[in-house]
């Protein structure tokens, strides 16, 4: 009998290791992108948008379970360039499970994305979108986004555009398709910003309900280094301080 309860309680965190995979992994691709007569470029810029090719970040990570009452932290530096995604742990702590099944394999998991050239299946284009902007509010603008197919890199939402002028603060909504049966509702919230002239993801919150393991989350954040082959100033750095949903 003892036997029987561990292997479920090892199977529900398997499950909510999956999720925090795969929320993440919307994190991997996520760069809005400004291609020529694409919707998405209409309300992010024009075409000659810079885009992101390189960086170098460093990236604070942080999951908890709530029915399972356990979670860590992990920060790592994260490079991307021509010769792919790759990662260095610096410090960790909390959950051994969390940290090497949930955060370390987030970190494989982009790692695959990337290097597999996986990036424009999220991206914030045509491609994958339908968009309309609809009334705002408190200073903002609101981009509706309608995915074009079932998949779990995109989000059923809308876009938060600064009202003045059009920046990309937010991405919000829900996965268009669940990553699993287990999981119910998987909700992300990406936050952005343009530093030193390159919009960049600067956070992402996901919250997943997950069946029989209750409500997980994850946080991340990332702090640039250098954007494109060169040094963020600065005063770039100190500008990208997402407001992050307290709990």
């Amino acid at each position: 009998m003892p036997r029987a309860r561990i292997r479920t309680r090892s199977s529900r965190v398997s499950l909510w290791g999956l999720v925090f995979t795969v929320m993440l992994s919307l994190a991997a691709g996520s760069r809005p992108a400004a291609r020529e007569g694409a919707p998405g470029g209409r309300y992010l810029g024009e075409q000659d948008e810079q885009p992101l090719t390189q960086y170098r970040a460093y990236r604070r990570m942080h999951a908890q379970s709530e029915k399972f009452g356990q979670e860590a932290w992990l920060e790592a530096w994260t490079e991307l360039d021509g010769r792919g995604f790759r990662y260095t742990v610096v410090s960790e702590s909390g959950s051994d499970y969390i940290r090497n099944k949930v955060l370390k394999a987030v970190l494989r998991r982009e790692q695959e994305l990337v290097n597999a050239g996986a990036g424009g299946q999220s991206e914030l284009t045509s491609d994958n979108y339908h968009f309309e902007e609809t009334p705002g509010a408190d200073g903002e603008r609101y981009v509706t986004m309608k995915p074009k197919r079932k998949d779990v890199l995109l989000v059923d939402g809308r876009m938060v555009l600064s009202r003045e002028r059009g920046e990309l603060l937010r991405v919000e909504g829900r996965l268009s398709k669940n990553p699993s049966f287990w999981t119910s509702l998987v909700n992300v919230i990406r936050h952005y910003a343009r530093l030193d002239g390159v919009r960049v993801p600067i956070a992402t919150e996901s919250v997943a309900k997950v069946k029989l393991a209750g409500v997980s989350h994850l946080e991340v954040r990332y702090e640039y280094e250098t954007i494109n082959g060169r040094t963020v100033s600065l005063a770039a750095r100190g500008s990208a301080m997402p407001r992050v949903s307290s709990r």
